[in-house]
């Protein structure tokens, strides 16, 4: 498997937890293990947060961990660092779930007929919705005409063909 470069690292953590995961991944990144409050204290997140994050990180393999118990208190130490090995598996899990999604999506608009008032704010509806509404807007009651999704089911396509060459290249 290729290494995951760090930006893609850092963006992985920031659509997973947003600027703080980021920050964090980014300290883990530079150090083989840390503990949390070495993390706390190189990122200036609160503990909680930082612990809460890491969890989510952990969650998904994101983040790796080892404990250590206290022989003076009997507590444990964690020491945290980042899986940069786990990075790929987990963006190609996701890129198959968006395909999975996509392709839901593709034949629900292949598969329906749809009728909008061309109002900004109101929403277009299957043939079923404009029909109990006897084609007539439910918002602003402006009659419903036929919308071609044609534009927006050739989208998908690409996209789908886009997630798909990735997959398998």
């Amino acid at each position: 498997m290729p290494i995951i470069s760090h930006d893609t690292l850092i963006k992985v953590a920031h659509a997973i937890g947003g600027e703080k995961a980021a920050k964090i991944m980014e300290v883990l990144s530079q150090n083989e293990e840390l503990t949390e409050d070495e993390i706390v204290s190189k990122t200036g997140i609160k503990l909680n947060d930082v612990r809460k994050i890491l969890y989510r990180l952990y969650e998904l393999s994101l983040v790796g961990l080892r404990r250590v118990r206290s022989t003076n208190t009997g507590w444990f130490t964690f020491y945290w660092r980042a899986q940069l090995d786990q990075v790929e598996g987990f963006i190609i899990s996701q890129k198959r779930r968006i395909l999975e999604k996509l392709e839901e999506r593709l034949k629900y608009e292949e598969s329906h007929s749809f009728y909008y008032c061309h109002t900004p704010g109101c929403k277009r509806l299957s043939f079923e919705e404009a029909t109990e509404y006897l084609f007539r807007c439910p918002k602003c009651n402006k009659p419903l005409v036929f919308y071609d999704n044609s534009k927006i089911i050739e989208a998908i396509k690409k996209k789908i063909e886009k997630i798909k060459s990735e997959l398998n290249g």
